[in-house]
């Protein structure tokens, strides 16, 4: 499972010459932290080129709750399934920051597929990934626990989203709030504060206002790769173990 795309973003994929092409066939729109950029079971079929900040994509529950499926950010286009088979829109798209992007018409961005078969293959890569990581979160939410999921998404917030201080300390500031946090993960956000819990306690992790900082990525990594465990019966003390 993943919440970034795999591989690089379409934008940067495309030659320059058809990366300008296709910005020229669109207008520029400005997103405020919070605002809804395309909407779940709507009908609109317009897609964006996001050039700047991060967006959050979503779907809402059978019980009314939120799960995040992905982070786009910068070079990602979003609405492409939507603008390729002209049906509802699958999942509501938020931006995190501000965010600046390109806004295309569903029929010139088909347009400018059908004329460059480079960028049709790179879509249609696009889609395999995303139907592999949904199969793959579907395992995981079915068979892991929140502690190993949770790791999954720090380590991934860590190596695609941070940035490494003065101290070999891995920061990541994305504004993504604890309960967005424990969408992320699948869990219940009481689920989510244990885990973070333990791996503070554990110095793993510190957490601050929307920041995040990994003080330990080797024992994240296992704990992400099922390769450590919780703390036995030993005592609050005892570190988490790696499982070999």
């Amino acid at each position: 499972m993943s919440l970034f795309g795999q591989g690089r973003p379409f934008l940067e994929a495309l030659s320059r010459q058809d990366r300008d092409s296709l910005l020229a066939l669109g207008a520029p729109r400005h997103y405020e932290p919070g605002q809804v950029m395309l909407q779940e079971r709507d009908t609109s079929t317009f897609v964006l080129a996001v050039r700047d900040g991060w967006s959050v994509v979503s779907v809402s529950t059978e019980r009314g709750a939120r799960l995040i499926l992905a982070l786009r950010g910068a070079g990602e286009v979003i609405g492409d399934l939507a603008a390729v088979d002209q049906g509802p829109r699958s999942a509501t798209v938020t931006a995190l920051g501000s965010v600046e992007a390109t806004s295309i018409s569903g029929e010139r961005f088909r347009q400018f597929l059908s004329a460059r078969p480079h960028a049709t293959a790179l879509i249609m890569r696009q889609f395999s990934a995303r139907l592999r990581s949904a199969d793959s979160e579907r395992r995981s939410l079915a068979s892991e626990t929140v502690l190993r999921r949770l790791a999954v998404r720090l380590l991934e917030l860590a190596q695609r989203a941070g940035r490494v201080d003065g101290k070999g300390e891995v920061i990541v500031e994305l504004p993504l709030p604890q309960h967005d946090l424990a969408s992320a993960v699948g869990a219940t956000r009481e689920a989510v504060a244990k885990a973070l819990r333990l791996l503070r306690e554990q110095d793993v992790v510190h957490t601050g206002n929307r920041r995040v900082t990994v003080t330990d990525m080797e024992l994240l990594r296992l704990l992400a790769q099922g390769r450590a465990g919780p703390p036995s019966r030993g005592g609050p003390n005892e570190k988490v173990r790696p499982d070999v």
